[in-house]
């Protein structure tokens, strides 16, 4: 059967009633106390979660695998153009499961204009769910409030992975004839991830 325009149209209205509903859902878990960890900042000092919200009550946590994967540094060279206009209304920050030298020299050399941290050797990502049982990070993002009391709660969460709503490109290239195909994102070099594997970059 021949997809009509009008097809198209219901489909994608079809779509953004479920995004709803999904993300509804996530608003409607109950809260979920945090303790106030600590990371690290780029120079090594001691940086508490607490310390990223900085004047304001909502902050956005990415969970990212660090260095060697080339999908996890894809969402994070699309929030440059995002973070001015994300913290706009909360805090941002991107904890990387890398060394606090190694955040700083890779955060440089991308281009990331936003709070990047280190949460090596933290807990910070296995309490949040984002390691494997094998030590491996897992990529997504995570949103806390900091309540009157100074407490902390994370209010949702989500994986990363390709065709997700936090990156632009996997749409983008649904449209062009072929999609995807066998395009990985690179820095430089062939990945050295999981090649979006439902183990890692799907979540």
């Amino acid at each position: 059967m021949t997809t009509t325009a009008a097809d198209i149209k219901q489909l994608g209205q079809e779509l953004m009633e479920a995004k709803a509903k999904y993300y509804d859902a996530i608003k409607n878990l109950p809260d979920e106390p945090v303790q106030d960890w600590e990371l690290k900042n780029t120079d090594g000092s001691p940086v508490k979660l607490s310390d990223l919200f900085g004047d304001k009550s909502e902050l956005l946590v990415v969970h990212n695998m660090g260095k060697h994967c080339n999908y996890c540094s894809l969402w994070a060279d699309g929030f440059i153009g995002y973070a001015n206009h994300i913290q706009e209304r909360c805090a941002f920050a991107l904890c990387s499961d890398d060394e606090p030298q190694t955040v700083a020299s890779f955060a440089k050399e991308r281009g990331w204009n936003y709070k990047c941290v280190s949460g090596k050797n933290s807990g910070f990502a296995a309490a949040m769910g984002y390691r494997a049982e094998d030590g491996m990070a897992w990529p997504g993002v995570s949103a806390f409030h900091k309540q009157p009391d100074g407490s902390i709660v994370r209010t949702g969460h989500s994986p990363f992975g390709p065709g997700d709503d936090f990156c632009a490109v996997w749409p983008l290239m649904d449209l062009i004839k072929g999609g995807v195909n066998d395009w990985q994102p690179r820095h430089g070099a062939p990945s050295s991830c999981c090649g979006g594997s439902t183990s890692c970059c799907n979540g």
